[in-house]
């Protein structure tokens, strides 16, 4: 693996390169592995060496994490392993050999190790790659078959200087990936566990004004106490997001057993759980014409025609779809045009103080007409007033939601309203 070329100006003044390096990775300009790679190659390029590496101390071996050579058949590549002991790297952190080795074959110790003849080894440094907690890595390392007497103190700090930078590139990783597992751990938890409930919050038909539907939300117990949206984020960031959703709206289903024929549930899915029919599976012996599917804005939808060919046979057999938070952004309006939804919920955030705000009252009540022009329904989330209520009636929004009609429930309590 080689890294891509170093520009002239910094590599006329390397010691500037970690930061600019730092500074690209911050910006999130490129991965962990190609900016410590680009380091390697950077210093290897101006030592004038044949071999740059990383290597990680792990089990009593050491494991080549990134390899940069000029060679064209390196004698080591990423992935290859050996006993710690019989390494350059364990000799150099616990002192028995120097960081900088001008030439192997003049060290009686380095001529005890079976590499440095079989290389052979020439020129050698070394140094501690050292985490944020004082913990040992492993060692930021360069190599010549040939000896090199040039080599001094300057060099050793530069090579300490990207050891530095790569100990911050690879504990961010480190951390992440440990957080990744952690996240992982939290979720496999829950899902065993089933350590989450569903709750119901009414939906209200205004020109009757009477309850016609209920939206199904997930509430979690599991600690640490998070809102819902960050227990379903995590769990798509950790590739459980279909087991997550689906198990959340499997246990949603079972308030059908409690509630009236005519009264429909509006569940919400991911577009990732539509297109890859996970929630038709979950959905197989469910009344679908008693269903709505909530779509959000604030996950994209890269093809809407095979998301709609997904949906096509859900549809078919009576199933609606919804756009959710339309209102607070371009992507919900882009879902309506695209998707051709039978209702659009309207955005909390549009919603509040439209008896006031004469902007959100004209934006809701565009809205009206597009969806009395499409033919969809409007339901408005986020009621809570009793002025806001009023001026929806007026401006005819279909139905409405919200702490004002009524808060989430548990199934027994919501059931409870009919009787």
């Amino acid at each position: 693996m080689t890294g891509q070329p170093i520009p002239d100006p910094i590599a006329n003044n390397l010691s500037l390169l970690p930061y600019v390096l730092l500074s690209a990775s911050s910006a999130g300009a490129e991965s962990t592995d190609e900016i410590v790679l680009d380091a390697l190659c950077a210093i290897r390029v101006y030592l004038d060496m044949e071999v740059a590496f990383v290597g990680e101390f792990s089990g009593g071996r050491r494991h080549f994490r990134y390899v940069d050579s000029s060679l064209e058949h390196p004698p080591i590549a990423v992935g290859d392993s050996g006993p710690l002991e019989e390494s350059y790297c364990q000799r150099v952190v616990d002192g028995r050999l120097p960081e900088l080795i001008q030439d192997a074959s003049l060290i009686p110790e380095a001529m005890e190790l079976p590499v440095t003849t079989a290389l052979p080894v020439g020129a050698h440094l070394s140094v501690p790659i050292r985490l944020g907690n004082g913990q040992i890595y492993g060692t930021f390392c360069c190599f010549s078959t040939r000896p090199d007497f040039t080599l001094g103190n300057r060099d050793l700090a530069l090579m300490r200087l990207f050891a530095n930078f790569a100990s911050r590139q690879i504990g961010r990783e480190l951390d992440a990936e440990r957080q990744h597992r952690e996240m992982r751990r939290r979720l496999d938890s829950v899902l065993e566990s089933k350590s989450f409930t569903i709750v119901y919050q009414p939906i209200v038909e205004l020109t009757e004004d009477k309850i016609v539907g209920f939206e199904a939300l997930t509430r979690f117990w599991s600690r640490p106490i998070r809102s819902p949206d960050v227990w379903f984020s995590e769990a798509a960031e950790v590739g459980l997001s279909e087991e997550l959703e689906m198990a959340a709206i499997a246990k949603a289903l079972t308030g059908f057993d409690h509630l009236p024929d005519d009264i429909y549930l509006s569940l919400n899915v991911s577009p990732h759980n539509i297109l890859n029919e996970a929630i038709h599976r979950t959905l197989r012996d469910a009344p679908l014409d008693r269903i709505v599917l909530e779509v959000t804005e604030h996950v994209p939808i890269s093809d809407y025609a095979r998301f709609s060919q997904s949906l096509e046979s859900l549809r078919d057999r009576g199933i609606r779809l919804a756009v959710d938070d339309a209102g607070s952004g371009y992507a919900s309006f882009l879902h309506i045009l695209k998707l051709k939804p039978e209702i659009i919920k309207l955005d909390i955030g549009l919603i509040r103080d439209v008896d006031t705000d004469s902007n959100r009252r004209a934006l809701t009540a565009a809205l009206v007409g597009f969806a009395q022009e499409s033919g969809s329904k409007l339901v408005a989330e986020g009621v809570e007033t009793a002025p806001e209520l009023a001026a929806l009636k007026q401006l005819r929004v279909d139905k409405v939601q919200g702490y004002l009609l009524g808060h989430p429930l548990p199934i027994c309590e919501t059931a409870a309203l009919f009787r």
